[in-house]
């Protein structure tokens, strides 16, 4: 039987993609749309528009024209708390709606996008919430006079401007919201590029906010893949901020083309985290199982934070890696609508290579295959499945341990002593997050403290909309989420006034 989401296209009423400029719908100045594939049959789901330069050159004038007006921007505080509170309760109330569109574009199977709280609607709503609660707070301070005589010094916190937000396919939910909520809440405008792979779920999200009464040229919308889209976008002298998810290659490109025009610029590029699994576990089986979901449910391995370095104590190996073969045995694919289907295929064919690619490097380099490796045939052919691979015997220094594979595939390397676990850990380009599972709390502190990396969960891990995210080393630049998300999209502002007799 052939595997088929079309009714599932059809029940969920998915509509031609438009670009959104200064409060209109529109096919742009293009010519060929873009048609989408769905990752797990290879099917045309719909079609979208590909701007143009001249597109991008629009809604970034319609951005700031919109920010020099000051409709949004100079709002009363009350009107834009209650405008985003208002719209986390439309995301909730089309959480049903979001995840259909999800499960059409990046094939994220309902039963994760869900009861995952890190890729539901959920939690974008609580992002929107959270960040709404900053409005009336952004202020600054006011600093009693350093080298005496009277006057006021103060500092004000202001928007940044036109905010470029670039978002990648793979968690649309929280990665609008991240980007999008905060950018809102300081008073910026802004241009959404979506990824090529995920775009018929923003546009609904985007549908949702102008629902919720957004005023128009706030959020303008360019679709289409990153060159020549993105690529017009991030180089554009009216942008005054870049906020970007995706690859580090990519990331390296934006800061380079920023730097004509000195753009802020926030940065998540990705990472190799390590899970230090130690031979006090409170339940080796449940660690197990949870690197290896976060590894192979929902997203396929396809999430820049996921644990793909399993560094487990020599005293409990063994152990571990039966359970770790366990879970990847009851990982399931197919519809991502049946709510028995736990993971998605990879996002495209070229994708599809590259991991497949990185399995027979691991082989090459003398890793021990446990299980996996291969592309999943029968049903599931037209699509671009890998099944649940986990290496064993891995050498930190390797390919498989070194590289961001982006894909269901977990490298297990083991340690002997926690020193040598901390030195594993910490020797890699990346920094975004890692786990520690242990038993003993004194020791999952101090070695969260020791490792070099933005997040550290301890016997589980989450993303909270109130904690900063982001990474060291060449994961990225900057944070998401929290306080620090805010003072990214502002501007810091000093005024000294002196108090004469004339301005009494």
């Amino acid at each position: 039987m052939t595997l088929t989401v079309q009714p599932h296209r059809e029940s969920v009423g998915l509509k031609t993609g438009q670009l959104y400029v200064d409060g209109q719908w529109g096919p742009g100045s293009g010519g060929e749309p873009w048609t989408h594939l769905h990752p797990a049959t290879g099917e045309a789901i719909g079609e979208f528009a590909v701007a143009t330069a001249e597109d991008v050159n629009a809604a970034v004038a319609a951005a700031r024209k919109a920010f020099e007006a000051g409709t949004w921007s100079n709002a009363r505080a009350g009107v834009r708390i209650k405008l985003l509170h208002r719209y986390a309760g439309l995301l909730r109330e089309h959480a049903e709606e979001l995840r259909a569109l999800q499960a059409l574009d990046n094939s994220v199977p309902l039963s994760f996008s869900g009861s995952i709280y890190a890729t539901s609607v959920e939690v974008a709503a609580d992002v929107f919430d959270h960040h709404a609660g900053w409005v009336d707070k952004l202020g600054g301070q006011t600093l009693p006079p350093y080298q005496g005589g009277d006057h006021l010094a103060m500092t004000f916190r202001e928007p940044i401007g036109v905010v470029a937000a670039i978002l990648p396919w793979n968690a649309p939910f929280l990665l609008f919201a991240q980007k999008v909520a905060p950018a809102l809440a300081a008073g910026c405008t802004v241009v959404l590029k979506p990824s090529e792979y995920c775009t018929f779920t923003v546009l609904r999200m985007v549908e949702l906010l102008i629902e919720a009464g957004l005023p128009e040229g706030t959020l303008n919308v360019v679709t289409g893949p990153g060159d020549p889209v993105g690529e017009t976008l991030i180089a554009h002298p009216g942008v005054d901020k870049v906020s970007f998810t995706g690859s580090r290659g990519v990331g390296r490109r934006i800061i380079e083309a920023s730097a004509g025009t000195l753009k802020r610029v926030s940065l998540e590029l990705g990472g190799k985290s390590p899970a230090l699994v130690f031979a006090d576990a409170p339940n080796i089986g449940l660690a197990a199982a949870t690197v290896v979901g976060a590894v192979t449910m929902g997203l396929s391995g396809q999430a820049c934070v996921a644990n793909t370095r399993a560094l487990v104590h020599r005293d409990v190996y063994d152990e571990f890696l039966a359970a770790a073969q366990g879970m990847a045995a009851a990982i399931t694919y197919g519809d991502p609508f049946d709510p028995g289907v736990l993971a998605s295929p990879l996002i495209n064919p070229r994708q599809l290579e590259r991991v497949l690619g990185y399995i027979e490097k691991g082989k090459e380099e003398g890793a021990r295959l446990v299980t996996g490796g291969e592309r999943l045939g029968g049903d599931l052919a037209a699509g671009n499945f890998v099944g649940p691979t986990i290496f064993a015997d891995v050498d930190n220094d390797s390919t498989l341990a070194q590289e961001e594979i982006f894909g269901p595939v977990l490298a297990v390397v083991p340690f002997t002593d926690e020193e040598e676990a901390v030195r594993l850990a910490n020797d890699t380009e990346y920094g975004l997050g890692a786990s520690v599972f242990s038993a003993d709390a004194q020791r999952a502190f101090r070695v969260s403290r020791k490792l070099r990396a933005g997040t550290i969960g301890i016997n589980g891990f989450q993303i909270e909309p109130h904690l900063p995210f982001g990474g060291f080393k060449q994961s990225g630049l900057g944070r998401e989420g929290g306080e620090s998300s805010i003072e990214a999209f502002t501007e810091l502002k000093s005024v000294y006034l002196p108090l004469t007799d004339e301005m009494m």
